[in-house]
């Protein structure tokens, strides 16, 4: 075999190494785009039952509360826009912006909620209600899931991140439509996400 034959096909392995690198990298960030998906979709569906627990929590208040109406109206405007905050974020899970709108819109309902928990507090009977005990188990439940789902969701976006930032990686990632990095979901008072706000009883 002589020297040019060796050579050509040193150039020609090299050649198919590259492909397939560049083939496997392709396949890697759709798959981890894919999982941020996946995982946004589990966050979703823990700040769905959320924002589905707070009427039947206000309905239930309702009854108790009629000098606090405005506590009450400004709970549900805020869950209202917390859901379209979720609804934007689904149309694009790790979009810088909508992870935004979501995360502001979550601490706007949680600061709310913690308003109707001070309420609540006055009204003791109402805190006796089984039903009210019920709905308390069931938020401080959701908000453990909403947690979990979100650390998920936090780990596929810096797997993904990592992924594209990395050498040679990097260097393709924009071409293959990969150009922005993923925004993890953060909420602006984490204390009242890891706890959960609770109604007294």
């Amino acid at each position: 075999m002589s020297t040019n034959s060796i050579v050509l096909l040193v150039i020609l392995a090299v050649l198919v190494l590259g492909i397939l690198y560049v083939i496997g990298l392709f396949n890697s960030l759709v798959a981890r785009r894919n999982e941020i998906a996946n995982a946004f979709a589990q966050v979703e569906v823990q700040l769905k039952r959320r924002y589905d627990l707070i009427p039947n929590l206000v309905a239930t208040a309702k009854g108790y509360l009629t000098h606090e109406r405005e506590t009450l109206e400004a709970v549900i405007a805020a869950r209202n826009n917390a859901l379209a905050g979720l609804k934007a974020a689904q149309a694009q899970p790790g979009d810088a912006r909508n992870m935004a709108q979501l995360s502001l819109a979550d601490g706007v309902l949680s600061s709310a909620m913690g308003r109707l928990n001070v309420t609540l507090e006055a009204y003791p009977e109402l805190q006796a209600l089984q039903a009210m005990q019920q709905l308390s188990e069931e938020i401080s439940s959701t908000e453990n899931k909403v947690t979990f789902a979100r650390q998920v969701f936090n780990d596929a976006v810096l797997t993904y991140n990592n992924l594209k930032q990395s050498f040679p990686a990097v260097l393709f990632a924009a071409r293959f439509g990969h150009a922005a990095d993923a925004t993890p979901l953060e909420f602006p008072d984490t204390a009242s996400i890891q706890q959960a706000p609770q109604v007294s009883f």
